[in-house]
């Protein structure tokens, strides 16, 4: 049996009140340490800018402008690009007043003006935080108070909500620039508000006419406080440290380096995760280290085929559900065809998948299948597909092995949370056993199990089964003004994700259950909601699902 996790400790029995812990794991890169981190990696900042020295005349960041009634082709910001009107903003945002340490939101979709402002905050040592787009003015109202936001970047369609009475908080501001440009009633809005507002090119010009020096972060500053937006109660506030985004992408560059496809300047990657969102930032941290090009989407998640005909990406990441519905349209359009063409697929598909189980790469199994059936299944994707990344919940086993097979692309699953910086297991490529699991430990973290008496989960059983708790070098730091919640999650150095785990024997770890994801019923039994999404989701009839319960004491 191949095994993809080293054992580091013993797991040990509970003992004086406290729970039963599994053995630490890591990634066979690790086993005997952690990897000394590139010296001249320390910081978010120089992730962008050794790029710009590196690749000045790549393709940076792309979007689809609207004209004439649509949306055309994509059109491109270099880094160079991208790194003047960087500055520009650095200095324009001194001029108003910003100093290190002060914290700066960015509220809207992702685009070129998202990850321009993100950049400015790290070039001067702002703490960048996030504002997630579908967030309503009850928690942006939290946010701004909480993090005690000075600065605002946000986009037109947002600017309403953020001046919004129900929005309070926002008279605390001092300076919003919007993405693109402000109507004469928003301006009169935000001076009553005490707030100076400025369209995207009244701001980068005063950073025209005010040139000033960057302010570069050290590697302990804080580079962003994201905001989870939780199941219930206020967000909470994860800090994450320059030196841990720095860590993260060199890990990501040592998990890489170990197979055969190399990530190249070519790669495009489509964003239409939030940039809120942990994935889609390391991501985009992760391209821009390595030159290559980030194209968004046009702001409509059911017309995202168009953006990907469109932009032809390399690397696409996202939710299940957007994986489901891909299973589903192409589960519809196999339907449509000719009992014989049908037969003839699903011969293909069976033909192809033994051999992948046999070990083959998805490429070598079966080029005949592809030629015949599954090149058709990557055209629809955009052509050029080459990595799919799966996160944020468990795909189904049944969508990710026929997207494994037919999408002619390398799929696959990850695990993490805010608080560990992205992904902190991902799964190998081209290795069926890990489908349904999300892989071993990542490259700077450690993984244990702990056990759980009240759900009859123990990681010193077979299989073992517990809370999954991490810790590393890709952490994060605390929650920002909760330091009672840090204490309640971070115990001996070890963070309680909350998420139930069980590590096979190959040391890869797969998620099954969430603590305290129980609800007793009427008769009395307890019923975990989440598996019953999962079940009712496969349906191909049912777009979403809500379930609602009451407890009665």
């Amino acid at each position: 049996m191949k095994i993809f996790a080293a054992q580091v400790e013993e797991g040990k029995e509970g003992k004086d009140g406290k729970p039963s812990v599994g053995p630490v794991y890591r990634n066979l890169l690790a086993s005997n340490g952690f990897p000394s981190v590139d010296s001249d990696l320390n910081t978010a900042w120089d992730i962008f800018s050794m790029s710009v020295q590196k690749y000045p005349g790549n393709r940076m960041l792309g979007w689809r402008p609207f004209v004439d009634g649509k949306f055309g082709p994509y059109v491109w910001k270099t880094y160079k690009e991208v790194y003047e009107e960087v500055l520009q903003i650095v200095s324009a945002l001194r001029a108003s007043g910003a100093e290190p340490g002060c914290r700066v939101g960015i509220y809207g979709a992702n685009c070129p003006q998202w990850v321009e402002a993100m950049e400015a905050c790290n070039a001067l040592s702002l703490i960048c935080v996030p504002l997630y787009d579908t967030l309503g003015p009850g928690a942006v109202n939290f946010i701004l108070d909480h993090a005690e936001i000075d600065f605002v970047f946000v986009q037109d369609k947002k600017v309403k909500e953020l001046l919004s009475p129900d929005c309070r908080s926002a008279q605390r501001l001092r300076v919003m620039v919007c993405f693109t440009s402000l109507t004469a009633e928003q301006k009169e809005m935000a001076v009553q508000t005490g707030i100076k507002p400025y369209s995207w090119d009244e701001f980068l010009h005063l950073g025209k006419v005010n040139e000033m020096e960057i302010l570069p972060p050290q590697p302990f500053n804080i580079c962003t406080i994201m905001y989870t937006s939780g199941t219930s109660g206020d967000p909470k506030g994860v800090v994450l440290t320059h030196e841990t985004i720095a860590t993260f992408v060199s890990g990501v560059d040592l998990f890489l380096d170990q197979f055969e496809d190399k990530m190249t300047v070519d790669d495009v990657y489509l964003s239409f995760l939030p940039l809120a969102h942990i994935l889609d930032r390391v991501i985009e941290e992760y391209f821009f280290r390595r030159g290559a090009s980030v194209g968004y989407y046009h702001g409509d998640l059911n017309a995202l085929r168009d953006d990907l005909m469109e932009l032809k990406p390399t690397l696409l990441a996202g939710v299940p559900r957007v994986f489901e519905k891909i299973h589903e349209g192409i589960k519809k359009a196999l339907e449509e065809l000719r009992p014989l063409r049908r037969r003839i697929f699903d011969a293909l598909y069976k033909y192809k998948l033994a051999w992948m189980n046999m070990g083959y790469k998805q490429r070598e199994a079966s080029p005949l299948a592809d030629l015949l059936a599954f090149r058709k299944v990557k055209a629809r994707l955009g052509g050029r597909l080459r990595l799919v990344i799966s996160g944020g919940a468990p795909l189904s086993t049944e969508v990710e092995e026929f997207l494994r097979v037919t999408c002619c692309a390398f799929l696959v699953q990850g695990y993490g949370l805010t608080e560990t910086c992205g992904p902190t297991t991902v799964c190998f490529p081209d290795e069926m056993c890990m489908v349904g699991t999300a892989g071993p430990v990542s490259v700077y973290s450690e993984l244990r199990l702990e056990e759980v008496p009240e759900m009859g989960y123990s990681p010193l059983d077979d299989p073992p089964c517990g809370e999954v708790c991490v810790r590393g070098k890709t952490l994060f730091s605390g929650y920002y003004k909760n330091p009672d919640l840090t204490r309640e999650s971070i115990i001996d150095g070890w963070f309680h994700t909350g998420d139930i785990g069980q590590i096979l024997p190959n040391g890869v770890v797969k998620i099954i259950d969430r603590k305290k994801n129980l609800i007793k019923i009427s008769q009395g039994e307890y019923v975990a909601l989440e598996y019953l999404e999962n079940v009712y989701c496969v349906a191909p009839i049912i777009e979403d699902v809500s379930i609602s319960y009451s407890s009665v004491s």
